[in-house]
């Protein structure tokens, strides 16, 4: 890790954080994480120690994440709106302490544990004396998995400075693309501009006010802004370049999406927290198919499943059977079509929907209802039923109030002129809650 520090000196005056309109420079940084540096050694966390860390995106919190990190120690970041219970984590982390941050100092709370880390997968990177990074799955399914990665393997990637940039921090602190958002800003001597909060007017403020060049982020949150006719309120024509990953995204949005930022380079972006985030490049701005790969990165596809072997990867799960064969490939779950060098992501099998035999995937069903009138969003999934196993149930958002009788016509109209007879829906309704998840991924439930 002290290539970052040693780069950052190197420009002290360049502005590495705008947090709530207050700049900080890589000079400050610098002094920082030596601070941090000092306060670490004085609490006696010592080398190797598992750290939980509570806070969110601020300057003064990376630094101290840089300090851990020098220390030698195993972090676990976690937000104050975690998807994942605290005591979940504790358990399966296995941590030594427990840091509630603030960026006041005098107010950041240290509880310590009396622990021992019995876990293999911890012990073997103890072993190798390397800082860790701790993330969680969801645990929408059950039990959060916890996946451990050497961080200084992590940063490997980062050696290299790419072309810096302005760029927002949208995905949550306790997401490895969260992290690497952080480490490819910063290690490129960019701009981080850290945002609270995540709805459409928020960023938006964040992109006129600080000029802001990147932005990274979800489908979902894309298919938000562009109902919300950002242009109309704010100037963004600062945005040069839109990311979007974590999920499927729809066509019907990529177009609205290329027609509001006519100047803006979209681009897919495709990752896992298991094996990080590869290279990408969209064969163009309109198109849903993406070369991926980079250095450290090798793909193959079986059965229409795409399948990676990372030099990136973690080191395991720490409470689930490891993935990977023996010639270290990890199947992703994910279907994919291929023409050539360039993949389209069709959905994860896990999301699939079974109705009477047949395969179905929501993202493909959803793609047809968007291009619709008058429909804002929807989310598509499967419900239990005795003779079929599921049905097709399409939860939606409407613009302006409409008849569900009238919607359900035109939902099934639509779907069945472009779709076979079983993806049709047979129940439509409104949507009462929220269509997205905090981490502003599509919840198909």
């Amino acid at each position: 890790m002290d290539f970052l520090l040693e780069r950052f000196a190197t420009v002290p005056e360049d502005i590495a954080f705008i947090d709530n309109g207050r700049k900080v420079t890589y000079g400050s940084v610098v002094e920082t994480t030596n601070a941090f540096t000092k306060i670490i050694q004085e609490k006696n966390i010592k080398h190797g120690d598992i750290v939980l860390l509570l806070g969110d995106y601020s300057p003064e919190l990376y630094c101290f994440m840089l300090a851990l990190a020098k220390n030698k120690n195993i972090i676990a970041p976690l937000t104050r709106e975690s998807v994942v219970e605290r005591s979940a984590i504790d358990e399966i982390s296995e941590s030594q302490w427990f840091i509630d941050f603030s960026d006041d100092i005098e107010k950041i709370k240290f509880e310590s544990v009396d622990r021992v880390a019995e876990n293999e997968i911890t012990r073997k990177l103890l072993e190798s004396n390397d800082p860790g990074l701790m993330v969680f799955s969801s645990g929408s399914t059950g039990t959060p998995k916890g996946i451990l990665h050497n961080l200084a393997r992590v940063c490997e990637k980062f050696s290299t400075p790419r072309k810096k940039t302005v760029a927002i921090t949208f995905l949550m602190l306790d997401h490895f693309g969260g992290i690497n958002t952080l480490l490819a800003i910063t290690s490129s001597l960019g701009t981080i501009v850290t945002v609270r909060e995540r709805s459409v007017k928020a960023i938006c403020e964040a992109i006129q006010d600080h000029k802001v060049e990147l932005l990274p982020t979800t489908p979902s949150f894309l298919n938000m802004l562009v109902h919300a006719k950002p242009n109309d309120y704010y100037d963004l024509s600062s945005l040069n370049l839109i990311s979007y990953g974590t999920e499927v995204m729809p066509q019907a949005t990529l177009d609205r999406l290329a027609n509001i930022f006519p100047n803006a380079k979209l681009q897919q972006t495709y990752g896992l927290s298991e094996l990080g985030v590869l290279r990408s490049k969209s064969r163009d701005d309109g198109s849903l198919w993406v070369k991926m790969g980079g250095a450290g990165f090798n793909l193959k596809v079986v059965d229409d499943i795409l399948w990676i072997k990372s030099d990136f990867a973690m080191l395991g799960y720490l409470n689930a059977p490891q993935p990977f064969d023996k010639e270290g490939w990890f199947n992703t779950q994910d279907k994919v079509e291929v023409d050539g060098d360039y993949f389209r992501i069709l959905g994860r099998v896990t999301d699939l929907i079974n109705v009477g035999g047949q395969k179905v995937y929501p993202a493909e069903i959803e793609e047809v209802i968007l291009t619709l009138d008058n429909i804002e969003d929807v989310a598509v999934y499967g419900e239990k039923n005795a003779l079929l196993g599921n049905i097709i149930v399409a939860r939606v958002k409407t613009r302006t109030e409409e008849s569900i009788k009238d919607i359900k016509k035109r939902i099934r109209k639509a779907c069945a002129e472009k779709l076979t007879n079983f993806k049709v829906p047979s129940k439509v309704i409104f949507a009462e809650d929220e269509l997205y998840s905090l981490r502003q991924k599509k919840v198909r439930s």
